[in-house]
């Protein structure tokens, strides 16, 4: 089989940053998809990106497509021949839609077929229409027109280069010809670069001043970022997504160290480490104590004979952005925080629960409520619950959203505010996201616990469910976090005594009267998706759930006992057992109770020692549940011997109903945890 190296290089006015390792990606994805659709087999197939060019290459591609039988089916047999053998109409039709006669149709199998020989096609005619498709298919929200052309791409299209060896496929895609020449840096190189093979495509362009290969790049950025960061004695911040933006940004790649006036760090860190990341892509630097050095790195799109123009205008760049947060910061401090709240009374929490400053209220008497629970001061945290909106109405967080809560704290700490109200005025966020800190302090933690429940119990209160993948107030993290505090920092908190507390604090707001059946449901559904993620499977926590359990603490606990005793060989056994004994004592007559088990009549030897055995465990309930669920692994003996010699059911009343006694305290033991019978 003759192969051949295949490259196409498709280029383009800068492309958007944040999307360019996507779009690449997804070229490529859909390159090796047509390929398999066509039956080109081939080797590696490696994607490029860079500011301006997406680009693929397919190694050792089969420049000949083989040949294949292809099987249309057609009507059945019955229904294709008539009594006589002679070929109905709907025999006659397919023959005429396939171009051949009856005669030339496979009646052997249970529908006429017809066996059609397909010719490979050469790959070069193929690959045109499986590049044009792949561009077509790329995840692009918007696509745009240019000049007089009704072509339409994510940004302009400026050359395309495709090569099946050295020789060019000759298509037009994209308002583009095929052709061997790229394009080198716009800079350094703006004259055109001819592509001389697939296999020299990153030499011919790194010739050019086009480093084309994203991971190269972003390597090379990365790498000098933290050299430069070093000999500046600090080190510096790369969030994975600042490093694949600025890498998209560049073809050429040369890091710089810039410098901003020591005055600009009064302002808080987190403020100006923000602006310099979004509004720059500047990548900060941390001294050893974790604090702000006046220095960033900005990465260059060339290498200049004279850098320090370059770092010079980077440095006239940021001082305005620098300056506003300053600005913004002195502003806010010459007001108390708690001045804000009356701005808070007019804006809008909820149309139908009020303003942001009524859930602030809420929240500040919830958190108390929570705070005497779990016995820390009440006040700080009715203090931090009535502050804990404040920062929202103020200069900085409304230039800089994200600062929420970071800024109450600063501000908080300003007014002179006990130091654990002011921490909790941030930790009332956490955590943010899965894998996050949770809540250090108490009282952070009481305010995180009662915003989240709030808003929990004020939107399902409203009937407002979220729906498939749409969840507007993000009820599904607020609840996850609630779940990942308690049991995270080990609270003995009950989620229906909050429920009913915070439903309380509404008043006559709420319009669903199952409010709190409706939480607690939404609440045991966050379970499965949180505990799936640390290895508890979904049979697990429908054994804890069957028997409703309240608190999350004691909810986790019961789970990771229970994933344990799965691990048990007793445990198949015994859930079998439990199964049986459940599905028996679900057929009695429920509106009569069950009697005292009485010892006379115990007739076998087996359900002697199944009593025996149950009176023994039932002394064991202080034991905590890992080890309660390990001591009932025991019982599978004497349950086995149980089932395999006492009929249950028998004719004679009393002794039937102290035998169904007897396995309803079976059956309770193993409730008192989870009911086992769900584990698979």
């Amino acid at each position: 089989m003759s192969t051949q190296d295949f490259l196409v290089e498709l280029g383009t006015e800068e492309l958007p940053p944040k999307a360019l390792n996507q779009l690449s990606q997804s070229f490529c994805a859909g390159i090796v998809s047509g390929l398999e659709s066509a039956g080109l087999p081939h080797a590696e197939v490696h994607a490029y990106a860079a500011p301006r060019r997406l680009a693929v290459l397919v190694k050792a591609l089969a420049t000949q497509q083989p040949d294949r039988v292809q099987n249309i089916d057609g009507p059945p047999v019955a229904a294709a021949f008539d009594a006589d053998g002679n070929p109905t109409k709907a025999a006659l039709g397919f023959a005429r839609k396939n171009g051949v006669e009856v005669a030339e149709l496979d009646n052997s199998g249970p529908k006429l077929r017809y066996v059609k020989e397909v010719k490979g096609h050469p790959a070069r005619d193929l690959l045109p229409d499986i590049v044009a498709q792949s561009l077509n298919d790329l995840p692009i929200p918007k696509r745009m027109r240019w000049g007089a052309s009704r072509v339409e791409f994510v940004r302009p299209t400026q050359w395309l280069v495709m090569l099946l060896g050295d020789q060019v496929v000759e298509c037009d895609i994209l308002a583009q010809t095929a052709g061997h020449e790229s394009r080198g840096h716009r800079f350094h190189h703006p004259e055109k670069v001819r592509i001389s093979a697939p296999a020299n495509y990153l030499e011919d362009l790194r010739a050019a001043w086009v480093v084309a290969d994203f991971a190269e790049r972003r390597a090379i950025i990365e790498q000098r970022v933290h050299e430069l960061a070093t000999r500046e004695n600090g080190t510096a911040i790369v969030p994975e997504a600042l490093l694949d933006e600025v890498t998209a940004l560049v073809e050429w790649p040369v890091p710089l160290v810039c410098s901003f006036e020591e005055r600009f760090l009064e302002v808080p860190q987190e403020a100006l480490i923000l602006t310099m990341q979004d509004n720059q892509k500047y990548f900060c630097l941390l001294d050893a104590n974790g604090k702000l050095l006046p220095r960033f790195i900005t990465v260059a799109n060339l290498d200049s004979t004279q850098p320090e123009f370059i770092v010079q205008g980077n440095e006239k760049v940021v001082r305005p952005r620098l300056n506003d947060a300053e600005f913004f910061f002195n502003q806010d401090k010459k007001t108390t925080l708690a001045s804000h709240n009356q701005r808070l009374q007019q804006v809008v929490f909820q149309n139908e629960l009020g303003s942001v400053f009524d859930k602030a209220s809420r929240v500040s008497q919830l958190a108390g409520f929570i705070a005497a629970a779990l016995g820390a001061d009440q006040g700080r945290a009715q203090r931090a619950g009535l502050l804990s909106k404040c920062d929202l109405s103020t200069e900085m967080v409304g230039e800089f959203p994200e600062l929420q809560g970071i800024m109450g704290t600063y501000y908080a700490r300003h007014d002179g505010e006990a130091e654990e109200v002011a921490l909790a005025l941030n930790e009332q966020y956490q955590p943010r996201f899965a894998g996050d800190e949770l809540p250090a302090t108490t009282t952070g933690q009481a305010v995180a616990i009662a915003d989240k429940v709030d808003t929990l119990v004020g939107i399902l209160g409203i009937g407002k469910h979220p729906t498939g993948d749409k969840d507007p107030f993000a009820l599904r993290r607020a609840a996850l976090g609630v779940l990942r505090i308690i049991v995270g920092r080990e609270l003995p908190l009950d989620l229906a005594t909050l429920a009913q507390r915070a439903a309380a604090l509404y008043g006559d707001k709420l319009t669903n009267s199952n409010v709190q059946q409706d939480v607690m449901a939404f609440m045991n559904g966050r379970y499965q998706t949180w505990f799936v993620e640390e290895g508890i499977g979904v049979d697990i926590v429908k054994a804890v759930l069957a028997v409703n359990p309240t608190q999350p603490l004691d909810f986790y606990r019961r789970a990771k006992a229970v994933q344990s005793f799965k691990q048990l060989p007793q445990a198949d056994a015994l859930a079998a057992a439990n199964k049986r004994v459940g599905n028996i004592l679900s057929k009695r007559d429920q509106s009569q109770p069950l009697p005292a088990i009485n010892s006379d009549l115990l007739q076998d030897d087996e359900e002697k020692m199944l009593a025996s055995a149950i009176a023994l465990h039932q002394t064991d309930s202080n034991m905590d549940y890992p080890a309660r669920l390990q001591s009932l692994a025991a019982l599978r003996e004497p349950v086995d011997a149980f089932f395999d010699k006492v009929m249950v059911n028998v004719d004679d009343e009393a002794l039937r109903n102290n035998r169904l006694a007897l396995l309803d305290q079976l059956h309770q033991l193993f409730l008192d945890i989870a009911d086992i019978a769900e584990l698979q």
